[in-house]
């Protein structure tokens, strides 16, 4: 089963209020948020009810209830006395009867039989006591904390169950031992004391009067919607005061006059703590306690939040008064005779869950890590939830706490930060103004870089060739109107609404984007290249503006007039170079070649005349 008392992280802020009012500090941080130390608690549920965040939640047993009903075995709502204070809303407490039958329980009770039971149990107890005093165990929080942080005292609790394990023996007795039980209370801590394995006795699950009221909703329940019916019986008197302070006494009169009485009754978190301490510690305090850990039952974390104290306890006065004027009094009288004997017996053991005390040279470390260095530093405020430094340094040593919770070490640490605050606002206001003054050259930069980017594109719209900017990626980082009116009617109305084309990927707007991309790569400007875009032949030269990261191109349309003009020109000047080289190449070997010849004939006709004068010298011989 799930611990009784559960912390939700997600809603959890650390204001720490939880672990400052815990009487027994089983709170604790961990992983950045509270956490319950199951072990420890008591099931107060204090913590539940001043958690602003609503982070803190008991076990929810509605569904469990849910399933009772449907099993074949009969099974009775048991309400506690103080539902008459929880629903001043609903104008009879026979339609409030009505409304858990309609629920599906086949009987719904009072408790206050119970308590009339154990009213008496506790009169006789404190007639023939014998000089022990008893602390009163009509309330699972105070036996809690008096088994678990008080063992030493466990021999002092009185020796009897509480009301509603008694009335539950009783309408056992009455409607037979398969009866199922759902106890309806304003008591948390009662979901883990019914689990205590009382004798003879089981409670099969207990839900707080806020999960009635979730039930009722659920079931679509009012009281308009339902007739009268009345509580089944056995039906008590003055046991429904049980809620309230002395009301249990009451039910039995014993009023306790303050020279005679011998009974101390304290309720509420701090009177209830400075009684137990005070019986453990005072040899003068003779006396038996009535303790209840809330401000009556009416006060209970399973009522709904808001209520008003002396307003739920009038509710309380008048609901019993009512009840009285219809009571059967013989009726009564003769079902506390015949259970007079019945065993209402119960037993204690010491569940110790106090931890080992740190050395005297653990503790004042940690005070001097407070700051508590001197007798004038031990404010003692409490706002920790300790009643002295001593055991808040105590606490921390058993790593119950943290210097955050201690109010003055708080404070003088705010102080410090506020100082570091100050310290790094003044340096904060230096630095908005330096700030204040690069924004205002920034801003004058940045004004003149828009008038440079405006004259910029307005120049490249002057230009009649197209030219388009690209980064890495292929997007389109500048282009001019040229360029956008050869691309065609698409990209004229995207221009229309990103200036430029902006953004724009290159290779979805014209298809010798590779040429670019071969640039961005190798970092080689490629120039003079004819390509097709469309029907139309374009020129296109690429060049490197930053390498491999911002490249240019410029597309000129070779079939625009101008351009063709131009382009026949440039082609023709280009031939008549070609040609000019050409013919000079002719020339040159042609004149090397007639040189050649001149020489070869020379040669030849001076062979020619030789051989002539050699053949007339030799007639004349």
């Amino acid at each position: 089963m799930r611990q009784l008392v559960e912390i939700d992280p997600q809603k959890c802020n650390l204001s720490l209020t939880c672990i400052r009012t815990c009487p027994v500090k089983a709170i604790k941080i961990e992983d950045n948020y509270a956490k319950v130390v199951s072990s420890r608690c008591i099931g107060c549920g204090h913590c539940i009810t001043v958690c602003g965040r609503g982070a803190i939640y008991y076990r929810h047993e509605r569904e469990a209830v849910n399933e009772l009903l449907k099993l074949d075995e009969p099974v009775a709502a048991l309400c506690d006395p103080a539902i008459s204070a929880e629903f001043p809303d609903i104008s009879d407490y026979r339609k409030f009867v009505s409304m858990i039958r309609t629920i599906g329980f086949d009987y719904v009770f009072e408790t206050s039989f119970g308590v009339d039971l154990i009213a008496h149990r506790y009169r006789d107890l404190h007639s023939d006591f014998h000089g022990k005093y008893y602390i009163h165990t009509v309330c699972p929080p105070v036996v809690s904390f008096i088994e678990k942080f008080q063992p030493e005292l466990v021999s002092n609790l009185a020796p009897l169950v509480p009301p509603y394990i008694a009335m539950a023996k009783v309408i056992r007795d009455m409607y037979g031992k398969s009866l199922k039980i759902v106890y309806i209370s304003s008591c948390v801590a009662a979901k883990d004391d019914v689990l205590s394995g009382y004798k003879d006795c089981k409670i099969d699950s207990v839900i707080s009067f806020t999960e009635l009221r979730d039930m009722f909703t659920n079931h679509d329940i009012s009281e308009k919607n339902v007739e009268y019916s009345e509580f089944d019986p056995p039906a008590g008197r003055k046991g429904g005061l049980f809620p309230i302070s002395r009301g249990m006494l009451q039910a039995v009169d014993m009023y306790q006059d303050l020279l005679t009485g011998n009974i101390i009754i304290a309720e509420g978190r701090n009177n209830f703590l400075q009684s137990v301490s005070e019986f453990k510690t005072q040899k003068g305090l003779d006396k038996h306690l009535d303790l209840f850990y809330c401000k009556g039952c009416i006060m209970g974390p399973g009522t709904s939040p808001g209520g008003k104290k002396y307003m739920r306890r009038s509710e309380v006065i008048r609901y019993v008064n009512k009840r009285l004027e219809h009571n059967d009094y013989i009726e009564w009288k003769r079902l506390i005779d015949k259970y007079s004997l019945l065993d209402l017996s119960r037993s204690f053991r010491p569940r110790d869950r106090r931890l080992p005390s740190p050395s005297e040279s653990e503790i004042r470390k940690v005070l001097i890590e407070m700051g508590k260095t001197d007798k004038e530093d031990m404010l003692n405020c409490g706002s920790c939830g300790y009643v002295t430094c001593r055991e808040f340094a105590v606490a921390y040593c058993q790593g119950l706490t943290n210097f955050e919770m201690c109010y003055t070490f708080t404070i003088n640490k705010l102080h410090s930060f506020i100082d570091k605050v100050n310290s790094a606002n003044e340096k904060l206001k230096n630095t908005k103004k330096a700030l204040k003054e690069s924004e205002e050259k920034a801003r004058r930069g940045e004004t003149a870089a828009l008038e440079s980017a405006g004259i910029t594109t307005a120049m490249l719209d002057k230009i009649k060739s197209g030219v388009v900017i690209v980064d890495e990626n292929l997007r389109i980082v500048e282009s001019n109107r040229a360029f956008v009116d050869m691309i065609g009617e698409d990209a004229i109305e995207i221009n229309e609404l990103i200036p430029g084309l902006k953004g724009a990927e290159l290779d979805s707007l014209v298809p010798f984007y590779r040429l670019f991309l071969t640039v961005l790569r190798s970092g080689q400007d490629l120039l003079d290249r004819d390509t097709r875009l469309g029907d139309t032949l374009v020129n296109v030269s690429v060049f490197t503006i930053k390498k491999q990261q911002v490249v240019g191109g410029i597309i000129r349309d070779l079939t625009s007039p101008d351009i063709r003009k131009e382009e026949i020109i440039n082609r023709a000047r280009e031939v008549i170079r070609e040609n000019l080289e050409s013919v000079q190449q002719i020339a040159f070997l042609l004149g090397e070649s007639a040189s050649k010849t001149e020489k070869i004939l020379t040669s030849i006709i001076d062979a020619e005349r030789l051989g002539a004068d050699d053949s007339a010298n030799l007639n004349d011989s």
